[in-house]
């Protein structure tokens, strides 16, 4: 698919981060996009972006709200698309909605981990399932499901547990691979492709915790307060006895570094994907930094959960996450 123009494209998770930079990138060159978050606030200010940019005539944007986890708002999401877009068929479908949380098997709380994990999974699996007859309906379609590289290792350092977003993309990475076969001997004229980001300039932290909490709010509740504190602790920082006003700075400190402080933008991250898709490249690393933990563990996949390995990977790739 080496042209975008007038087609129609599916992005969930739209408000921010790499969904946010797919939306204005894909409507810039022609494309309409549906897009679903679960705040509305967020999809408000990425189509303020997107008509600031400029909508070329014939594209339009539109935004839905929806918890990508639960089928029957996904397939709402879905007819409320293709009621307003006046459509049958879907081109691109982006499954990019994704969540972080439910670290460890036994010290989080399964509400956290099964959450996590039907989001990252569970969203790009039901996904697929609720667009598909709009995809075979398309001439040509393309399906894009975002992974991670915790979808080739599950880890973030020796110090961190992280379970249910690495289980979760290592399933989306599998199930992708899987549909190459399944898609070509049945339905040849949909492509599929899984992206396999590295460390990206997104809110996903910050997003996660509201998504946990239920509360779109910048500013830490008790609970919050004392779930960053657990968390700060697990990581080996006693901060017990810092107060709540310097906690939050803290944690807002850790947001800001990691949306802008990261090698990759989400807008680069963007147009790595969309040029991933018009090569109709199936596996899309993005990232150097991908790249690199890539090779790194296909050379030596025996160590590489060992405190050396990841010695090595900070050295080499810069992540300091988990260190």
């Amino acid at each position: 698919m080496q042209d975008f123009a007038g087609k129609i494209a599916i992005v969930t998770g739209g408000g921010t981060g790499m969904g946010r930079e797919l939306a204005r990138q894909l409507i810039a060159e022609g494309c309409s996009v549906a897009m679903c978050d679960v705040s509305a606030k967020n999809m408000a200010e990425t189509i303020a972006l997107c008509e600031a940019d400029g909508v070329p005539q014939g594209a339009r944007v539109t935004a839905h709200l929806a918890d990508v986890s639960d089928e029957t708002q996904l397939m709402r999401f879905r007819d409320e698309a293709a009621a307003q877009h006046d459509t049958d068929k879907l081109h691109l479908l982006f499954n990019n909605a994704g969540i972080g949380g439910g670290g460890s098997m036994i010290l989080d709380s399964r509400q956290e981990w099964e959450r996590t994990f039907n989001v990252c999974w569970g969203g790009v699996y039901l996904g697929v399932r609720t667009f598909l007859p709009m995809l075979q309906a398309a001439d040509q379609a393309h399906i894009v499901n975002t992974s991670s590289v915790n979808g080739f290792w599950a880890s973030l350092g020796p110090n961190v547990s992280h379970t249910a977003y690495a289980a979760a993309k290592f399933a989306v990475k599998g199930f992708s691979e899987a549909l190459i076969t399944d898609l070509a001997l049945n339905a040849p004229h949909i492509k599929v492709s899984v992206v396999m980001p590295g460390h990206i300039g997104t809110s996903i932290v910050a997003n996660s915790r509201k998504v946990m909490s239920g509360r779109d709010e910048d500013t830490l509740s008790e609970e919050d307060l004392v779930r960053a504190r657990e968390r700060i602790a697990r990581a080996g920082v006693d901060v017990s006895q810092l107060p709540d006003a310097a906690l939050q700075a803290m944690v807002a400190e850790q947001h800001r570094r990691f949306l802008e402080e990261a090698p990759t933008t989400a807008a680069e991250a963007a147009t790595i994907i969309l040029d991933g898709v018009k090569a109709d490249r199936w596996r899309i690393l993005v990232g150097e930094d991908a790249h690199r933990m890539d090779a790194l563990v296909r050379k030596d996949p025996e160590a590489a959960y060992s405190p050396e390995f990841f010695a090595v990977l900070a050295k080499e790739v810069g992540w300091r996450l988990g260190g």
